[in-house]
């Protein structure tokens, strides 16, 4: 995991890995030789670090420039590395992409989550090998348009390709008792879909709650699809594989982190998608303007590009898929409606042919026109729809001796979807959010559809007692902050800009300066569409390898188009033409509700190269990696992970209130101003607040038609080229007065948590006892030492245990005697054995 990039001369490159204990050591050799081919030998020795040590110097020494002096030696390292980002290729020779700088950004499991934060590109070949040509240079600048320093992460032990449900059941469920977990070795080029992740937080992925001292991670991940991938509006619909642009796979992953082992642990795990409207159409940007028309270049009577792209969704998801389309319905001049149109009778027309449990379920809502309603609160429409949906396709959990159903029952719980299984629960199906650019309305119907399944994980894991969580409490404004973050990475890299709106924008609580940034984001998207996506596209192209430079065909710059890089299959006639009435693949339908992929049956085991690793390989050893016993280290560096997006940040500072992150906090608490325009004195103390809760019911369409009837055709939407006309909004603080003192917030505390009412803090004696008995029983507990319990709670899950006193033998009472004596200045004298160890640590360590 710690690579050392050393050179030969001029012949050979060294590749030297190691883990991060320094104990196992490997040697990749790269011939420099070769002026275009890329010869790699691999040693399969695993070396200690005095065998290395002893490889080096024999290397040196073979090679000095005269044999026995000193001054001149045969190595010289080139240059410290993380990782290997690849090879890649133009014209010329091979180039070696390395990770030079990385920073750690999540734990999942005990897997650390790195971000590469600078590369560096060696070229192999030697001068004397090597062939110029005179386009080399322009390749490598194109190649380097993409910064591989912004959002992109990588993994020594987890794969981060896939979810978590996908990684903890397909191949971890058949692993023999001597293993622990299975390494993915193969690469995400050759059978994987998802190549580029973006893990959208600040400078960290998870943010951490803490719920009365329970740490809880959130970890949002998203995986863009590398296949037909692009900028704006030169990537629309799909293409003839069925592959759709700005796909992205979205993952909520909450851990309860107290306890970080995937087997012991508690995971979950939510998934969703975005992706563009799965049709063969475009936009003319010939003459660019805000919005170009919408345009349909091919008619598919058949549908046969959706039931391509719906099948790949099966497979990769299961049953039921769920379509969300917010894109509008009614305009005066047919713009977005023509999507709509042809998208409802393909879904009926595949339809068709499926069974009726597992039909594809399509929903189509016009968010742009509801927003501009008075009479309509659109998060709390969307709240509904989300109820609908992760009831229907559940979540992924990883236990299934979780009593807080049976503790705390609810009615929402009884009907959750899903399947479950002997080790926990398991997501089916999944929800696809599209609208034209798949931004900013698809950003914000993501976050309420995650923030209704948020409330699922944490009831599931006993952390709330009712699937339900409120706005303004700490835990949903940091899943908010999470969630615009994910959408401006994505914004940013499809659009050219943030997001535009955003979710206080749809609840009409967004300050008046937001409408001056939101015009400066429109503008940054123009400029970005009109004068650089052409070379970001370019970039892009040659980093996914669509296009292979060769001296056989045109240049990169010199094609007038990349349609046929993206539609191969359009110039080939087709022999085994899909069927249009079972136009899924075959096996498929068998296993639904289930996830074809996440079957495991033998034809999938063979597309997953597996290595099965021991319990205790240093290489990979989740708990070396953590801990790293072999340096010194302190605990507030191991146990306090740096996390930007955490609840203490939000969580206001004033002394005696409610440090429940569910509790709904009052304005002035957040620290953060959330009323709108200008008010008096008496408004500061008294001003209205409106949130989803509070909506009135929703209106029929009869009035939301009319109530917009005469809207103007430029209305602003995900291309950034809308007006908000909303009424400004201000917000009332809850009336009541905080509690305190810390008498005052511990009885409060006490029992709204647990129903107790305390009449006054306990005596400092009963203190000293309580903090005895929880120092012994920390340690006592099975998870530290192999001592006798038993358990005094008819509950599995809980870990109160009664316990023996600990024996001590002779041997650690000797070497406790010997700690004592040491401290009062009576040192023992040193044995033969204590000796020759720390000799050996000298010579290894110094020598």
């Amino acid at each position: 995991q710690s690579t050392a990039f050393i050179p030969l001369l001029s012949e050979r490159y060294f590749l030297v890995g190691s883990n991060h204990a320094q104990t196992k050591h490997r040697v990749l050799k790269i011939d420099r030789t070769e002026p275009k081919d890329l010869a790699i030998i691999d040693d399969k020795h695993v070396y200690n670090q005095q065998e290395m040590r002893e490889l080096l110097g024999r290397l040196d020494l073979g090679n000095r420039t005269k044999m026995g002096q000193k001054g001149s030696s045969g190595l010289s390292r080139a240059v410290s590395a993380y990782g290997i980002v690849g090879f890649v290729r133009f014209l010329e020779g091979y180039y070696l992409v390395l990770i030079t700088k990385r920073r750690k950004m999540a734990d999942i499991g005990g897997h650390s989550i790195y971000k590469i934060e600078d590369t560096n590109m060696i070229y192999i070949p030697n001068d004397s090998v090597r062939v110029t040509h005179p386009d080399e240079a322009r390749y490598v600048r194109i190649f380097q348009n993409v910064d591989l320093s912004s959002n992109f992460y990588f993994s020594y032990s987890y794969d981060l390709s896939h979810s978590l449900q996908y990684n903890l059941t397909l191949l971890h469920s058949p692993c023999d008792p001597g293993t622990v977990e299975e390494v993915h070795t193969r690469s995400s080029r050759q059978q994987d879909s998802f190549d580029i992740f973006e893990d959208e937080g600040l400078p960290t992925q998870g943010q951490t709650l803490l719920i009365y001292g329970r740490p809880v991670h959130v970890t949002l991940i998203a995986r863009r699809s590398s296949k037909f991938a692009g900028t704006r509006f030169l990537k629309r619909g799909a293409n003839c594989e069925g592959d759709v642009a700005n796909e992205v796979e979205t993952e909520q992953i909450i851990h309860d982190a107290s306890v970080m082992s995937f087997t012991a642990g508690s995971y979950s795990s939510y998934v969703q998608v975005r992706g563009s409207v799965p049709l063969y159409w475009s936009q003319d940007i010939s003459t660019m303007m805000p919005k170009p028309p919408i345009r349909l270049d091919q008619a598919d009577p058949y549908a046969h590009v959706a039931a391509l792209h719906f099948d790949q969704m099966l497979q990769r998801f299961g049953s039921p898929i769920i379509i969300l389309n917010l894109v509008k319905k009614r305009e005066k001049r047919k713009h977005e409606k023509i999507l709509s149109e042809e998208l409802f009778p393909a879904v009926i027309n595949l339809n068709q042919f499926l069974p009726p449990e597992h039909c594809i379920d399509y929903i189509a809502w016009d968010m742009a026109r509801y927003t501009k309603s008075k009479l309509y609160n659109v998060l709390d429409r969307l709240s509904m729809i989300a109820e609908n949906v992760v009831k229907r396709t559940g979540f992924f959990i990883n236990r299934s001796d979780f009593f807080c159903h049976t503790l705390r029952p609810d009615e929402r719980w009884g009907d959750l979807g899903g399947s479950l299984t002997s080790s926990g629960r398991v997501q089916t199906g999944v929800l696809r959010t599209n609208c034209v650019d798949c931004l900013d309305r698809t950003n914000t119907a993501q976050f309420m559809v995650g923030k209704c399944a948020l409330a699922y994980q944490l009831y599931a894991l006993g952390m709330i007692d009712k699937p339900k969580l409120q706005f303004d409490t700490d835990c949903v404004r940091l899943f908010e902050e999470l969630y615009e973050d994910h959408g401006d990475t994505l914004s940013l890299q499809y659009g050219g800009s943030q997001l535009v709106h955003r979710v206080k924008t749809y609840r009409k609580i967004a300050p008046w300066t937001q409408h001056s940034k939101d015009i400066m984001q429109t503008l940054s998207r123009y400029y970005s569409n009109a004068f650089s996506d052409a070379d970001r596209q370019d970039a892009i192209n040659l980093f996914l390898q669509v296009y292979q430079p060769s001296e056989s065909k045109p240049h990169l710059w010199e094609l007038p188009t990349d349609f046929y890089l993206h539609q191969r299959n359009s110039m080939a006639l087709t022999h085994d033409r899909r069927s249009y009435t079972y136009w899924w693949s075959e096996g498929i339908l068998s296993y639904l509700p289930l996830p074809y992929d996440e079957v495991p049956c033998e034809e999938n085991m063979k597309k997953v190269g597996v290595r099965r690793v021991n319990r205790y390989d240093e290489s990979i050893d989740t708990y070396t990696e953590f801990f790293k016993p072999y340096e010194l280290t302190s605990f507030d560096d191991t146990f306090c992970i740096a996390m930007t997006n955490s609840a203490r940040e939000l969580m206001p500072k004033t002394v005696g209130v409610d440090p429940s992150p569910f509790t709904v906090r009052k304005p002035e608490e957040t620290g953060k101003s959330a009323v709108i325009g200008a008010k008096s004195s008496k408004e500061e103390t008294v001003v209205q607040r409106k949130t989803a809760a509070s909506a009135p019911p929703p209106p029929s369409e009869e009035q939301i038609s009319s109530s917009s009837e005469d809207d103007s055709e430029d209305d602003r939407d995900d291309d950034g080229s809308v007006s908000q006309r909303s009424t400004p909004v201000k917000l009332l603080t809850e009336s009541g007065e905080s509690v305190r003192t810390q008498e005052d917030f511990l009885q409060q505390s006490m029992r709204e948590t647990y129903g107790l009412n305390l009449a006054a803090l306990p005596a400092e004696e009963d203190m000293l006892i309580y903090e005895s008995f929880a120092f012994v029983l920390f340690f006592t507990s099975p998870s530290y030492f192999s001592l006798s319990s038993v358990p005094v709670s008819c509950f599995t899950t809980d870990s109160i245990y009664e316990v023996s006193s600990p024996q001590v033998d002779r041997d650690n009472r000797e070497v406790f005697e010997g700690h004592v004596l040491t401290g009062l200045g009576q040192v023992r004298s040193l044995c033969r054995e204590d000796i020759l160890m720390y000799r050996e640590y000298i010579k290894n360590r110094y020598m």
